[in-house]
């Protein structure tokens, strides 16, 4: 019988991330860096150093080097299943670790950081909840993940592409966060005080096939565990191709290559933090603060 809750081949997820280590040292670089600025200055913003703090699943090290020019962090461990085979020149601690299993006893971090690497387990509300009871009260969770918006360019072109070649389409796009859902999903797994933002980068390539190579050195190519097993039609590429070119390309003729990422932030609920009002402590009626006959008293 089939997992349905494997969302991910989480084997071929860590295959590629070696490869792509093994290659040139620096995967998803771009992104890796400008998500990993976002996240320092996300921190930096905030009044308060942490004694003991986890980069969760940053195996580029970008974020563990961001993190610590902050000057905020005393103990950054890079925690990851591949970073202490040596893979990564990053600062840091090294702990091997499984994402979706983490080993923390509850309430020991002062900081959990995570940067794009998240949207990759298989149960996102698990891990929120395991990461919020690993805090300590009143510590901090920052992460960033990639939203429903990425890549869409490409999903378009490869499906309309699909259907004309083969008369179908497989799965091959990952399901993603909608940045609608995510505050929701951080107070379900407890976290008080929820942020949640958006942005989208949008990265411009000669061609379909330099984004492509760009998605294996980054390890992000299909790792669905219902994807297609047997190999792609080259005719299939090359129709996404020209597709992806009269729909997404610039006056020049570049195509276009929209990444959405949405940041995440919530702290483990403590006594110190701003509570809402208990239901009926309120010392003036809503109906009477709309009511515009009611004087103003200010005047």
């Amino acid at each position: 019988m089939a997992d349905n809750s494997r969302i991910f081949d989480r084997e071929l997820l860590k295959a590629r991330r070696r490869r792509a280590l093994a290659r040139s040292g620096e995967p998803a670089d771009f992104l890796a860096r400008i998500v990993a600025e976002d996240l320092a200055e996300r921190l930096a913003a905030v009044t308060r150093d942490f004694d003991i703090a986890i980069d969760l699943g940053g195996i580029a090290g970008a974020a563990t080097d961001a993190i610590l020019e902050t000057g905020k962090v005393a103990t950054l461990i890079r925690a990851d299943d591949l970073v202490a085979a040596g893979d990564s020149p990053a600062a840091g601690l090294p702990l091997t670790i499984d994402a979706e299993t983490l080993p923390f006893a509850e309430g020991a971090l002062d900081l959990v950081v995570s940067s794009l690497s998240l949207q990759f387990v298989n149960d996102l509300p698990g891990t929120l909840v395991q990461i919020r009871k690993a805090l300590k009260p009143d510590g901090l969770f920052l992460g960033a993940v990639l939203g429903g918006d990425t890549l869409s360019e490409l999903r378009i072109a490869l499906a309309e592409a699909e259907i004309e070649v083969t008369g179908g389409i497989s799965p091959r796009v990952a399901p993603a966060l909608d940045v609608r859902d995510a505050g929701a999903l951080l107070q379900r797994a407890g976290f008080a005080l929820p942020v949640v933002d958006r942005d989208a980068l949008v990265v411009r390539y000669d061609t379909l096939f330099d984004l492509a190579r760009d998605l294996r050195a980054m390890a992000a190519a299909n790792c669905l565990a219902e994807r297609r097993h047997t190999p792609t039609p080259k005719a299939l590429f090359l129709r996404a191709a020209e597709i992806y070119a009269e729909k997404f390309s610039d006056p020049d003729g570049r195509i276009r290559a929209t990444f959405e990422v949405i940041s995440l932030s919530g702290w483990a609920p403590h006594e110190s933090q701003q509570q809402p009002l208990r239901p009926g402590t309120a010392k003036t009626r809503l109906a009477e603060a709309l009511d515009p006959a009611r004087p103003n008293d200010a005047e």
